[in-house]
C-alpha cells in the first residue's frame, strides 16, 4: 500500500516526474499552509491586540506539539427579517459595483462570478496535488471512501454558506452600528482581504463574547486543517524524499523519527513564510487568489495519472511546467496591459488572477492530453498494488523471530497452554474485528470490477453535484439579475441553518453512531469490569 500519492507518480514514470510532481505538492501545502497562518494570525491580532509575528509562530507552535503528541442584537439575532431590512439599507448607502442595484441580496455579481472561476480553479488545485486529501482516502476503507467523501463534501459546504450568511453578512448590515470596529468608516479592502469580516461581524454582533467564540473555532479549525498539513508535507519528505532518495533500507522506527522531525522542521518553514508574505504586504486574499495559478497546470496530469492509462511521462512533465509558465505569463501580462504597473495591487486584479488561473488549468489539460496522445501509453495499474508490497528479503526482526521459535517450543506445555488462553481471551474481540475488517477490505481489493462500479459512481456523483452547486442552482439567479425578496431571504437562511445543522449531524453525531459497538465494548471492558470486580 502506497504512503502518497507520490508514490504512485515514482512507479509509474520515474524519478523526473516524480521531482516535478514533489515540487507542485509542496508548493501546494506551502501556499494552504501560509493561508492558514495569514488568516488566523490577521483574525488573532485584530481581536486580541497581539503582535500579528508573534500570532504566526504561536499557532504552528502549538499545533506541531498536538500532531506529535497525538436590544439590537436580540432583534438581530432571532429575525433575518431585520437582518434583509438591515441589507436593504447598506445597499442604498454603500451599493456594490457589478451587482444588480449595488444590492447585496443578489447573486448577479460580476466580482463573484470571477472569484468563482478562480475557486474552482485553486479548489482543484488543491483537491488533485494536497497530500493532506489523498491522506485520507489512503487511511479510509475502499468501501466506505467514497460515501465518506461524499458525505464529508456535503458536510463542508455548511461552512462557507454557515459563516458567509450569518458572520459575513453582519460584518454588511453592522457597519452603520456604533458597536462596530471601524465604526463610523466600513472596511478596508485591506481588512476585507485579509478576513477580518467574520471577526468584526461577530464583535459587532455579540461584543466580547462573539471575540471569544471566534477565537475558539478559529484555534479549532487552524489547529485541525494546519496538523493536516503538518502530516501532509512530513508524508512527502518522509516517504517521497528521505526513503525513495536517501536511505531506501530505512527501518520503520527510523522513518517514523524522520517523519516527527520533518513535522517540526515543516513548522518552522509555513511560519517563515507567513512572516515573509506579511512582511512584503502579502495577504490572505492576494496568496488565495495567486496560488491555483503557481499549481494549477499540474491538475490534470495528476488526474490522469490516476485515472488513463494512456498519459505518458513527458505529457505529465509538459502539462505541469507548461501550466506554470502559461499561467505566471498570463498573469503578469494581463496585470501589466490592465494597470500599466506590476505590483501586489495589481498583481492581485480579479481580471490578472483570473487569466492566470484559466492559462495554467487549460494549459496543463491540452499539453498532458496531446502530447499523450500522439503515442499513448498502456500503463497496467495492477502494478501499483505492489507499492511497499513485503520483501521476503530476511530482516533482523525475522531474524530474531526465528532464532526465538525453539525457546518457545521449549517452554512447559501446561504454562504455555495457559499463557496462550489468557492471550486469546485478552485479544479476541479485538483481533476478530481487525481480521474481519482486513479480510472484507482485501475482497474489495480483488474485485477490480467492484472497484470500477465504485469509480464510476464517484465520477457520475461528483458531476451530478459539481453541476447543481456551480451552476444549476446559481446561474439562473445570475442571469436573471434576481434580488432576494425578504420571504426569499428567509427561505435562504432557514436552508443555512438547517445545512449546519447536517453538518453537525455527520461530523459529530455519525461517527458516534458507526462506532456504537466499541463505546459498549470500551464501557464493558472498564466501568463493567470495575462494578464486577468490587463484587
Amino acid at each position: 500500500m502506497c504512503h502518497t500519492f507520490l508514490e504512485i507518480v515514482y512507479t509509474r514514470y520515474g524519478a523526473a516526474t516524480h521531482i516535478v510532481f514533489i515540487f507542485f505538492a509542496l508548493a501546494t501545502n506551502i501556499l494552504v499552509a501560509s493561508q492558514l497562518l495569514l488568516g488566523g494570525s490577521a483574525v488573532v491580532t485584530a481581536l486580541t491586540g497581539m503582535n500579528v509575528y508573534a500570532a504566526v509562530f504561536l499557532i504552528p507552535t502549538g499545533v506541531c506539539a498536538y500532531v506529535v503528541l497525538g436590544g439590537l442584537r436580540a432583534t438581530f439575532l432571532c429575525s433575518p427579517g431585520a437582518m434583509w431590512d438591515l441589507l436593504k439599507h447598506a445597499s442604498e448607502v454603500r451599493p456594490v459595483a457589478g451587482n444588480t442595484d449595488g444590492s447585496y441580496l443578489t447573486l448577479k455579481s460580476n466580482d463573484a462570478l470571477i472569484f468563482g472561476v478562480i475557486q474552482l480553479c485553486s479548489g482543484m488545485g488543491t483537491v488533485f496535488l494536497d497530500q493532506g486529501y489523498w491522506q485520507r482516502a489512503i487511511a479510509s476503507r475502499p468501501k466506505t471512501a467514497v460515501p465518506g467523501y461524499i458525505l464529508g463534501g456535503f458536510a463542508w459546504f455548511a461552512i462557507p454558506f454557515g459563516f458567509a450568511t450569518t458572520l459575513g453578512l453582519s460584518a454588511v448590515a453592522l457597519t452603520d452600528n456604533p458597536a462596530y470596529p471601524t465604526y463610523p468608516n466600513p472596511m478596508t479592502k485591506t481588512q476585507i482581504s485579509s478576513g477580518l469580516s467574520a471577526a468584526f461581524g461577530a464583535a459587532a454582533l455579540l461584543g466580547k463574547s462573539g471575540s471569544i467564540a471566534l477565537l475558539i473555532t478559529l484555534f479549532m479549525a487552524v489547529t485541525s486543517s494546519s496538523s493536516s498539513e503538518l502530516i501532509a508535507v512530513s508524508s512527502i519528505l518522509t516517504f517521497d524524499v528521505y526513503k525513495t532518495y536517501v536511505k531506501p533500507t530505512a527501518a520503520p522506527s527510523e522513518l517514523i523519527f524522520v517523519s516527527h522531525v520533518m513535522i517540526c522542521f515543516f513548522g518552522l518553514v509555513m511560519a517563515a513564510f507567513a512572516c515573509i508574505w506579511n512582511a512584503v504586504g502579502v495577504d490572505l486574499g492576494w496568496l488565495f487568489l495567486v496560488m491555483g495559478l503557481i499549481i494549477g497546470g499540474a491538475v490534470f496530469p495528476a488526474a490522469f495519472t490516476l485515472c488513463w492509462k494512456g498519459q505518458t511521462k513527458f505529457g505529465a512533465i509538459a502539462g505541469c511546467l507548461g501550466g506554470l509558465v502559461a499561467g505566471v505569463t498570463a498573469w503578469l501580462v494581463q496585470a501589466h496591459v490592465q494597470y500599466g504597473e506590476l505590483t501586489i495591487t495589481s498583481t492581485g486584479g480579479s481580471y490578472p488572477t483570473l487569466a492566470g488561473n484559466v492559462a495554467a488549468v487549460l494549459t496543463g489539460l491540452l499539453l498532458s492530453f496531446s502530447i499523450s496522445i500522439i503515442k499513448p501509453d498502456d500503463f497496467d495499474f495492477a502494478i501499483t498494488r505492489t507499492i511497499n508490497s513485503a520483501s521476503p528479503v530476511a530482516t533482523p526482526g525475522s531474524e530474531a523471530a526465528s532464532e526465538s521459535e525453539p525457546r518457545e517450543e521449549s517452554l512447559d506445555g501446561k504454562e504455555k497452554e495457559g499463557k496462550d488462553q489468557g492471550a486469546v481471551v485478552d485479544e479476541l474481540p479485538t483481533e476478530l474485528a481487525e481480521d474481519r475488517d482486513m479480510m472484507e477490505d482485501a475482497e474489495v481489493l480483488r474485485d477490480p470490477k467492484g472497484l470500477q462500479r465504485t469509480f464510476y459512481l464517484a465520477l457520475i456523483l461528483s458531476c451530478v453535484l459539481s453541476f447543481i452547486m456551480d451552476f444549476l442552482i446559481p446561474m439562473p439567479m445570475f442571469f436573471s439579475h434576481y434580488v432576494f425578496s425578504k420571504g426569499f431571504f428567509v427561505g435562504w437562511v432557514v436552508i443555512g441553518f438547517l445545512w449546519v445543522f447536517f453538518a453537525v449531524f455527520t461530523c459529530g453525531i455519525l461517527p458516534i453512531a458507526e462506532t456504537w459497538q466499541f463505546w459498549r465494548m470500551l464501557y464493558g471492558e472498564t466501568i463493567g469490569g470495575k462494578r464486577k470486580s468490587r463484587a
